[in-house]
C-alpha cells in the first residue's frame, strides 16, 4: 500500500475513487452525449462533480469536512476528461462551497487492481472518525466488484454510511447505491432537459 495513505488525517467524510475509471467514464459519456445532443460537451467540472457525489452519499448543506480520495495508475500526469485535470494541481489541494470544505489528495501505484483498492477501502472504513464512506470503483472488473462486496460486508452499517457508486445497479450488499453517471452528466452540463427532448 502506498505509505502516504498511512499517515492521512481522516475526515468524517470520505470520497474514495479510482480516477482512471471515473475519467474512462467521463470520456464514453462525452462522446455519447455528443453525438446524441449534437453539441460538444465540455470537460467535466472536477468540484461539481465531487458536490454531486457527496450529496449522493447523504452530505447536505452545512460545515462538513469531506477527504476526497484519488487513486490512479503510476505514470499518469492527470485526467483527460475533468477540470482541473493534473494530479499535481489536485493534490493537497481543497476547495469551501455549501457543502463544507473538501481536501483532496491523489496517490500514484504501481498496478491498480483488486487487492490494492479492498486495502485502501478496508484502511478507510476501519478509521473511527469516518462515518460516511462514498465509493467510485472500477465495478466492470468483475473481481474488483466481488472483493470490494466482501469488504463492505464486513462494515457496520450502524457506525458507517457506505454508498457505492457504480453505472448501474448492482445485486445484494451491504452498502446503498447510487448511479455514477447522474453525477458525471452534471458535472458535464448534461441536464435531464435536453435528454427528454431527444
Amino acid at each position: 500500500m502506498n505509505n502516504s495513505l498511512q499517515t492521512v488525517r481522516w475526515s468524517e467524510n470520505v470520497i474514495l475513487a479510482d480516477a482512471d475509471y471515473i475519467d474512462k467514464v467521463a470520456f464514453n459519456l462525452i462522446v455519447n452525449f455528443e453525438r446524441m445532443l449534437g453539441r460538444r460537451i465540455p470537460q467535466a467540472d472536477m468540484a461539481r462533480w465531487i458536490d454531486c457525489v457527496a450529496l449522493d452519499g447523504g452530505i447536505r448543506e452545512g460545515e462538513h469536512e469531506t477527504l476526497v480520495v484519488l487513486i490512479h495508475q503510476k505514470g499518469k500526469q492527470g485526467l483527460e476528461n475533468f477540470v482541473p485535470s493534473t494530479y499535481e494541481e489536485l493534490d493537497g489541494k481543497a476547495f469551501k462551497d455549501h457543502l463544507g470544505e473538501f481536501a483532496i489528495n491523489a496517490y500514484p501505484i504501481e498496478q491498480l487492481g483488486e487487492d490494492f483498492f479492498t486495502e485502501v477501502l478496508e484502511l478507510v472504513t476501519a478509521q473511527k472518525e469516518v462515518k460516511r464512506v462514498m465509493v467510485i470503483p472500477n465495478l466492470e472488473d468483475e473481481l474488483i466488484y466481488n472483493k470490494v462486496r466482501e469488504a463492505l460486508r464486513r462494515v457496520d452499517d450502524e457506525e458507517k454510511r457506505v454508498t457505492l457508486f457504480a453505472m448501474q445497479p448492482l445485486t445484494g450488499g451491504n452498502y446503498r447505491q447510487e448511479i455514477l453517471g447522474y453525477s458525471l452528466m452534471a458535472a458535464l452540463g448534461i441536464r435531464s432537459e435536453e435528454i427528454r427532448e431527444r
